[in-house]
């Protein structure tokens, strides 16, 4: 066991964020500054929390929510002006604009409009959907010793799957996803400067390629999610342009990145457990709790973090209002307050609640897609493949360098 009195929590978190080997392996670093203290305040200023149930106090309690962003803090701690951050990151307004960065009611408003495309129920509904386009994509593997499974996969169903339930072709697929990819690095704790100049190209390509698209809907309108949108903006009570075009950027984006680090990752963890992948073989009964495991055990999602707006005590922490409180969705997922023995893969644990998609008026609306489309795709490696195996050789699959959403580079595996 740790000795939490030797513990420094600054550096063990400077680890994970900025080191390979703090992203390849953050989990005993969480546990260490879980078991330290319930919670600490950084050297930099925000506090941070990674028990399960503080994680989820923090991101339910109506006291902390989004805040506004303080564009000045941002420009300062960049050393730039604030005309180099309007001319170059004046995009970034798009993001307050979505319902990520707001909180009621323009939150309730703009979520309401989307949430019964991703209800439980209409998700099962895409199921044959999702078979049909996992299947299409399985097929393409015949044949062939050694697959990617990242590009080739875990990244082209997702994508498949959203752009289908907004109407995004297929032709538009291969520039909008390093484009999101780009966009998502913003969300980062404390991206570079490097990471916010690559944002802001990315979503100003984004940005163009939706409002083609949107035009070409206002004049050709589909039975699709983007033009049941367009229709309610149309009307001009309910969502203005700028909310649209974030509103669709969201969906696009979070549509996929989730449910390709659950794939990616998933995969991974099974490989590393052959045993307990020979269970799932065996029992496909076990496809549900497996996933929900999956999630646990490697988050897509692994840091949110909430704005005070009241002076709060955390742990006897004084919070002040306007002061950040970041969670540790992945130390709360290993949390032993809250799971039995949570550093034991078992894919039957059937875990009652998980961290992996946030908690509150922000947990993940696409949760239910993200969970289908993951239990289609074990079932069907299973059964198209009596072989899987691992094809990295002696250097473990790299995580791309980033810790808020966690994924991997490439996932190598052989398939026979």
């Amino acid at each position: 066991m740790t000795d939490t009195t030797t513990v420094d929590p600054d550096a063990l978190l400077a680890e994970i964020l900025l080191t390979p080997e703090g992203k390849a392996d953050p989990y005993s670093r969480y546990a260490a500054i879980r078991e330290h203290s319930a919670a600490y305040r950084t050297s930099i200023g925000f506090v941070v929390v990674g028990r399960f149930d503080d994680c989820q106090w923090v991101l339910r309690d109506a006291r902390f929510g989004k805040g506004d962003v303080d564009s000045v803090a941002v420009w300062e701690r960049y050393g730039i002006t604030e005309a180099e951050w309007v001319e170059h990151f004046s995009d970034f307004n798009r993001r307050t604009t979505s319902m990520l960065g707001l909180d009621p009611p323009d939150h309730t408003r703009l979520r309401r409009l989307v949430a019964k495309a991703f209800t439980p129920k209409t998700v099962e509904q895409l199921r044959p959907d999702i078979e049909r386009l996992t299947s299409r994509m399985l097929d393409e593997f015949r044949g062939a010793v050694v697959v990617d499974v990242i590009p080739e996969l875990a990244l082209r169903l997702p994508i498949a799957v959203i752009s289908e339930m907004l109407g995004v072709p297929e032709s538009y697929w291969p520039a909008l996803q390093p484009l999101v990819r780009a966009a998502t690095a913003t969300l980062e704790i404390n991206p570079s400067l490097d990471q916010l100049e690559a944002g802001a190209r990315a979503a100003r390509g984004i940005a163009e390629c939706f409002e083609g698209l949107i035009a070409e809907r206002r004049e050709h309108p589909t039975e699709d999610l983007l033009s049941q949108l367009i229709h309610v903006e149309e009307l001009g009570d309910q969502l203005n342009h700028d909310e649209l075009i974030a509103t669709v950027i969201l969906l696009f984006g979070a549509g996929f990145e989730t449910t390709t680090n659950l794939i990616g990752n998933g995969l991974l963890a099974l490989l590393e457990h052959p045993v307990e992948l020979q269970r799932l073989r065996d029992d496909r009964l076990l496809l549900g709790t497996a996933v929900e495991e999956l999630l646990r055990w490697d988050s897509p999602v692994q840091i949110d973090g909430r704005m005070a707006y009241e002076d709060l005590d955390v742990h006897g922490v004084a919070v002040k209002a306007g002061e950040q409180v970041v969670t540790l969705l992945g130390a709360a997922n290993r949390d032993p307050r809250t799971f039995v023995e949570p550093d034991r893969f078992d894919i039957g644990r059937g875990a009652a609640q998980l961290m992996s998609f946030g908690a509150g008026i922000h947990f993940c609306l696409g949760a239910p897609l993200a969970r289908a489309e993951g239990r289609v795709v074990f079932d069907q490696l299973l059964d198209r493949f009596p072989v899987i195996e691992p094809a990295w050789g002696d250097e473990r699959p790299r995580f791309r360098d980033s810790i808020v959403l966690r994924g991997l580079e490439s996932l190598p595996v052989h398939l026979a």
